[in-house]
């Protein structure tokens, strides 16, 4: 009898129940269950069981060089950080709002900023949004080879359809003019739609020197980043340089 339930319930994608119907069955008499008891609790199990394969989807598809999280991270290494203002983004208010808004963290290397971007992403995940986490040049590398081999709209796809994307490290390099481009249309085909979370050296004076000193496509740019945007300034010395300091 065991063997057309154990197909039906294949057939139905119901691993949970399927491993774990005998089992629950034997402890009906110990715990009084009803029949609806003993169903009650396979399908909790089985719901829990497929959140948790949704966390672990979402969260290979984000593609996290590390997993970090917001319980350890550095508070007292910035000598300026608005802690409150951090802590409130982890409410997801930019997110989940009438109006998405961005998120741009600014700051000198060392400082956390790519440790709150990937916290703020794998919470994200955790509550059953779609992110993906990348860093400005491998986007416009990225984009540049989709665009020489006629597959742009495609690629373009993949950094529009998350519900949060994270461009980590803009500033570190310059981009030319085709990347700018690029990265332009990323930006202007999320606004108002979906948020970005970028982490930056460069304050918004200087982004114009990042894109080849093209004043007008700079404008154009930062003018859909910031219509909706949370900026959060991080000032200090480097963290990877503590160890240094300390020993001297």
């Amino acid at each position: 009898m065991t063997d057309p339930l154990d197909s039906h319930l294949e057939s139905l994608h119901l691993p949970y129940t399927r491993q774990h119907y005998t089992a629950l069955s034997k402890v009906v008499g110990e715990r009084s269950w009803s029949c609806i008891d003993y169903l009650e609790n396979l399908i909790q199990g089985e719901i829990e069981e497929r959140n948790t394969r949704s966390i672990q989807r979402r969260i290979a598809a984000a593609r996290f060089p590390v997993i970090k999280s917001l319980e350890n991270f550095q508070w007292s290494w910035p000598k300026t950080i608005d802690r409150e203002k951090v802590q409130s983004l982890f409410r997801f208010g930019f997110l989940t709002g009438e109006l998405p808004s961005n998120i741009i963290l600014v700051g000198n290397v060392g400082l956390g900023k790519t440790h709150l971007s990937i916290a703020l992403g794998h919470t994200a995940c955790l509550r059953g949004h779609s992110v993906l986490f990348t860093t400005a040049v491998d986007i416009i590398n990225t984009l540049a080879a989709a665009q020489s081999s006629g597959r742009l709209k495609q690629e373009l796809a993949r950094y529009l359809k998350p519900a949060l994307l994270i461009i980590d490290e803009l500033g570190y390099l310059p981009i030319d003019k085709q990347g700018a481009d690029l990265l332009f249309q990323i930006i202007s085909q999320r606004y108002e739609r979906a948020p970005i979370v970028i982490t930056t050296n460069r304050t918004y004076k200087h982004w114009s020197s990042i894109f080849n000193n093209d004043s007008t496509l700079t404008s154009a740019l930062l003018d859909r980043l910031l219509h909706h945007a949370e900026t959060i300034v991080i000032d200090g010395k480097s963290y990877r340089t503590r160890d240094d300091i300390h020993d001297h």
